[in-house]
């Protein structure tokens, strides 16, 4: 090749780097200068008419915040997202490949021509890559709102609060969630976000159900069946869904109906956690840091033992921090919630919204593996705004247990100015409540005492757990 055709051959390879460069810019402008004219006007007003799109968006944004979460879970609108961001990646890569034929590949050398192939298909790669994996992100935020979206409608504040209830189900074989393994009430101030976590045990008896509902019909003197207890109320239901002909859970709306009448406060919504799916979700987020301070034994009771947690304040991984919450050999079931309660305020604390970006995939596919709830899609963005307030409050909790609440036989009326006492506090309307006592619980050691700190919760069996009956959580773990 003569120095004039190489030369010549150079410029054309040049303006093939600077076409494809144009196309990565702004869409059809290739086209535009030394294309098809009419295909490279529709693909630069799309461009132009996505960026206003994109520039009203934010502005929108930056105005309202919570717009952000309205548009995160509306199912409709990921949907169009979704199939606009495919339509990008294909018409994109297609101009790429029309940018690099205008260039006339043929007409110049082969290292020139080898290089041209390569940041094309970098560029075509690249760009078309991005889009189908927002695609793919996109389509797992929709999967996942439709998969934890519930079939129960809006439901308004009561007195300015949300009243959430939580409650974590075994998982066995076709049965999780029918016996609740712990039950906390999330009442949460709309304005603020300022938490109080309620806490009810499993094993409290003689309670009385909301008036008017169908199981104050059944049990007019409270649940006084034998051997019957709050976490009972759910299989109870299940054994008479012909009382519940309008419910889809029976057992879920049954305990309700119990909560209710013991603490007063109306529920909401409702979720329902697989607490061994729950080990899944913390991996996700690549776990979190609790205080443990005895041995926590893993494995069940007695010779089902197979090993310890080891004392000290480190991150625990999804499998240990199920047993933290979960362990029963050596501690009370008082000191269990306590624990439970620690995880709740860790996880809220610990887990950040870029740890949720940057581990979304794992994260919703742990999500819809472990939840099942009542909350309509699209009241997900109103929780989700309370979430990130609550997110910057302290939370208050309250345990219905010993030695403030005679479980076997509760005094209702003690229990329900206990849980106004204590949102009273939380809203500033009430003195804070005094500490229990920990310093007979901090000289004891072993975990077989059963009046002493048990794994992670501070205090002991006779004088109340401080996670149980705390103004600020984090500060009682």
């Amino acid at each position: 090749m003569s120095p004039v055709s190489e030369r010549a051959a150079q410029v054309r390879f040049r303006r093939a780097l600077s076409l494809m460069a144009m196309t990565l810019i702004a869409p059809g402008s290739a086209q535009l200068v030394a294309g098809n004219r009419r295909i490279g006007t529709v693909a630069f007003r799309i461009w132009l008419g996505l960026l206003a799109v994109g520039l009203a968006t934010v502005v929108a944004l930056v105005a309202d915040r919570g717009l952000a979460l309205t548009l995160a879970f509306n199912t409709s609108l990921l949907l169009l997202v979704k199939l606009v961001l495919f339509a990008l990646a294909i018409g994109w890569a297609a101009l790429f490949v029309d940018a690099w034929r205008i260039g006339a590949p043929l007409s110049y050398g082969l290292r020139h021509r080898r290089a041209s192939v390569a940041v094309n298909g970098l560029l075509c790669f690249g760009v078309a890559g991005t889009l189908l994996f927002g695609a793919h992100l996109v389509g797992v935020q929709r999967d996942l709102t439709l998969a934890l979206s519930g079939s129960g409608g809006s439901s308004s504040a009561h007195d300015g609060r949300i009243n959430v209830l939580l409650m974590g189900g075994d998982s066995g074989d076709g049965r999780w969630g029918l016996r609740p393994d712990s039950m906390n009430i999330a009442s949460i101030d709309v304005e603020t976000g300022r938490t109080v976590l309620v806490a009810l045990p499993r094993n409290m008896a003689q309670f009385p159900f909301k008036e008017g509902s169908v199981m104050a019909e059944q049990f007019p003197q409270g649940f006084d069946c034998d051997g019957c207890y709050l976490n009972g109320v759910s299989t109870w239901a299940q054994d008479h869904t012909d009382l519940f002909p309008d419910s889809d859970n029976p057992g879920v709306d049954a305990t309700i109906m119990g909560i209710e009448g013991i603490t007063g406060l109306s529920i909401n919504y409702w979720a329902m956690v697989n607490l061994q799916g729950f080990k899944d979700l913390v991996n996700a987020v690549g776990g979190v840091t609790l205080t443990v301070r005895q041995p926590i034994p893993v494995g069940g009771l007695g010779s089902d033992v197979t090993g310890y947690i080891d004392p000290g304040t480190r991150k625990l991984d999804g499998f240990e921090t199920l047993w933290y919450a979960r362990a029963r050999e050596g501690s009370d079931d008082y000191s269990r919630m306590a624990r439970q309660k620690c995880v709740m305020s860790a996880m809220l604390s610990q887990v950040s919204p870029q740890k949720v970006v940057t581990n979304f995939a794992s994260l919703a596919k742990a999500s819809a593996a472990m939840i099942s709830t009542n909350i309509p899609a699209g009241d997900f963005d109103t929780l989700a705004e309370l979430a990130l307030k609550a997110r910057g409050q302290k939370i208050s909790t309250l345990s219905l247990v010993p030695p403030m609440i005679n479980t076997g036989d509760p005094d209702i009326d003690l229990v329900q100015s206990k849980v106004a006492e204590a949102i009273d506090r939380a809203e500033g309307n009430a003195p804070a409540a005094p500490a229990p006592s920990t310093k007979k619980a901090k000289k004891k050691q072993a975990p077989s005492t059963g009046d002493a700190v048990t794994g992670g919760s501070i205090g002991s069996l006779s004088e109340g757990y401080a996670a149980n009956q705390a103004d600020d959580l984090s500060a009682s773990c």
